[in-house]
């Protein structure tokens, strides 16, 4: 086999992977407003279990970022693909609350052993000019796992509220196994250094002064945004509504489906026609408009719509923004990656808990901060790029 096609294979495997680890995520997500009801919970407690997830992620993504970059990718993501499933293995058996925060902690802790590799990953087995591609593959292997996830999640809950959960831990496991015996082992190309193992804090204290930092705060704020749109969807529908698991997976599987398509077959051609952040801003500004937009339709069709517009415009959004910062961070790329995961786990941490609270007092409000949040960023990512990097309005021609 040749190196060409060993890459091809081993990327193969890796949307496969981020497939499983994104559809493990999407599959619990229309069964959550009923199975928090068994505990007696609601918006503030999914609210602050998604943040649990996600500061699991924060804490040990820089971590798995560097150890991908000293020992390899593959046995991390070995790894965190089987304490993923087992975390929702463990969210399925939960009789009592603090039994759920400690398997979405775990679950996280997983996921944070994933993702940065994962990309990583991508990176090694992609040249610059194929980053953007590379992305947008990997990118839509996520969107395809959040549109058939949800799907499958809504038609297993017929069988028990609980079940979801037992798959989606299966199929992390079994994805944890067909990585060890077919994906490649790849050499750490980065030299390590002193500064790169410093602790998370200086960490992200240095992460100041990388070149892509301005990436990593739009990561940031944007995961904040959006995590209001996905915390509470499904509390909002069933509330204002009365939608059924159903109803809300038909939604999340058109959105994501959407998303699929677009990653697959537009995403390169508009890289390479409008450049990265010209995408970035569109996207974000589309994002704000329609997140507001779902206060005010009707009807499951208007819905339909509007959610689809959100989603597929935020599935631009992260792709674009991995590809600006793999080719900024050089030889560093598990590095960044990690960063680049820990600053989205951040958005995803507070925006979840705050979505949360706010969605218990006004069920409106999450939806108001987020696009005020959203069309932030835009201005954020437009200015900056005006003053500091206006070559990133054209494509790249490196």
């Amino acid at each position: 086999m040749t190196q060409q096609k060993s890459n091809k294979a081993a990327l193969y495997i890796l949307m496969f992977n981020m497939f499983i680890t994104m559809g493990s995520i999407g599959i619990i997500i229309p069964v959550m407003p009923e199975y928090l009801r068994i505990f007696g919970a609601a918006g503030q407690i999914l609210g602050m279990l998604i943040a649990t997830f996600a500061l699991a992620q924060f804490v040990f993504s820089p971590i798995a970022g560097n150890l991908s970059d000293q020992y390899g990718r593959k046995n991390l993501i070995i790894f965190g693909l089987i304490l993923s499933g087992l975390a929702q293995i463990g969210f399925g058996f939960s009789t009592d609350i603090w039994m759920l925060f400690v398997a979405r902690f775990l679950g996280g802790l997983g996921s944070a052993f994933v993702a940065p590799p994962i990309m990583a990953f991508v990176a090694d087995v992609t040249t610059y000019e194929e980053r953007g591609k590379g992305m947008g593959m990997l990118g839509a292997a996520m969107s395809l796992g959040f549109m058939i996830g949800p799907g499958i999640g809504g038609f297993l809950s017929k069988v028990s509220l609980h079940f979801p959960f037992y798959t989606a831990g299966a199929a992390a496991i079994l994805a944890a196994l067909l990585s060890l015996f077919l994906l490649p082992s790849t050499k750490p190309s980065v030299v390590q250094n002193k500064q790169k193992q410093d602790n998370l804090a200086r960490q992200m204290a240095r992460s100041v002064h990388m070149p892509y930092f301005v990436m990593l705060i739009i990561m940031m704020v944007f995961s904040f945004g959006i995590a209001n749109f996905q915390t509470t969807l499904s509390l909002f529908v069933t509330e204002k509504f009365n939608y059924t698991p159903g109803d809300i997976a038909i939604i999340l599987v058109v959105g994501g489906a959407f998303g699929v398509v677009v990653q697959m077959f537009v995403i390169t051609p508009l890289f390479k026609r409008l450049g990265e952040m010209k995408v970035v801003l569109i996207n974000l500004f589309v994002a704000a408009v329609s997140i507001y937009l779902i206060l005010f339709v009707s009807g499951f069709a208007l819905i339909l719509v509007v959610a689809t517009i959100f989603s597929t415009a935020t599935t631009l959004i992260r792709p674009a923004v991995n590809t600006l910062i793999s080719k900024l961070a050089d030889n560093e790329q598990g590095f960044a990656a990690g960063l680049n995961n820990a600053y989205m786990s951040l958005g995803n941490m507070i925006g979840p808990a705050l979505a949360g609270i706010l969605f218990d007092w006004n069920m409106n409000s999450p939806y108001i901060l987020g696009a005020i949040i959203l069309l932030s960023c835009f201005f954020l990512a437009l200015i900056w790029t005006i003053k500091k990097a206006p070559h990133l309005m054209q494509p790249d021609t490196h």
